[in-house]
């Protein structure tokens, strides 16, 4: 195994259970470095999220690669790509924004003589005027690029999800308290395991269960914020 294959495998490769690992932003037709710019500087500073990869896409589109530690649901993606988008591109038109949960291979042959790449956050706006490069690029050097990458950790992930959470939009919103199952109802579908004595493992254990409903989820990564910032 190649050391390209490796660290594309620790970022991207699906989990065990099929749980989603990679989360792809690409925004293009036509490119605009800016545009994602400040999606990769906001994420850091105001969700407090590791450095997303950035790729040339070739399509005249750019990307951004998010890798996380413990997978999450096609729900909580769909939640943190429409906060993302809601938070930072929201006059964007739609058709330029594609939110992928299979990461294409990367380097490859997007077009004849068009290749997709990683690139280092200084070198990205050299390829405003072509997103890709006329030759293969290296593989050690692609493999240096990812080395330096972190996947976001749960509890990373929570705190994200609690900031995004207002952007969100209404299907996606948490619950309010007229909208909560009333406790007399039927049974949920979901159910937890019992006997925590700890808030915070309850907690998420909540907002990683992909059977609970993202608006519960939401709510306990919200409920974990301050408890994630005491040491």
């Amino acid at each position: 195994m190649s050391r390209l294959t490796a660290e594309f495998q620790r970022l991207y490769a699906a989990g065990p259970d099929g749980s989603v690992l990679a989360l792809v932003l690409d925004v293009g037709r036509p490119s605009d470095r800016d545009l994602l710019g400040a999606v990769w500087r906001g994420v850091q500073l105001d969700l407090s999220l590791p450095a997303p990869g950035i790729a040339i896409a070739g399509e005249n589109s750019y990307q951004l690669w998010f890798s996380l530690q413990q997978g999450c649901s096609p729900d909580e993606a769909r939640a943190f790509f429409d906060g993302l988008t809601s938070r930072y591109l929201s006059d964007v038109a739609a058709p330029r924004i594609r939110c992928l949960t299979e990461p294409p291979a990367v380097p490859a042959e997007v077009k004849e003589g068009q290749w997709s790449a990683f690139v280092a956050p200084d070198l990205a706006p050299v390829f405003v005027e072509a997103t890709w490069l006329d030759i293969p690029p290296g593989v050690e050097g692609q493999a240096d690029l990812l080395k330096t990458l972190k996947s976001i950790t749960p509890q990373e992930w929570a705190v994200a999800m609690g900031q995004l959470a207002p952007t969100l939009p209404q299907d996606l919103a948490p619950a309010t308290a007229s909208s909560t199952p009333d406790a007399s109802g039927p049974a949920s579908s979901y159910a937890l395991a019992t006997g925590f004595s700890d808030p915070r493992a309850f907690l998420l254990q909540v907002m990683n269960d992909a059977t609970v409903p993202m608006a519960l989820r939401i709510e306990a990564a919200k409920a974990l914020l301050p408890v994630m910032a005491t040491p």
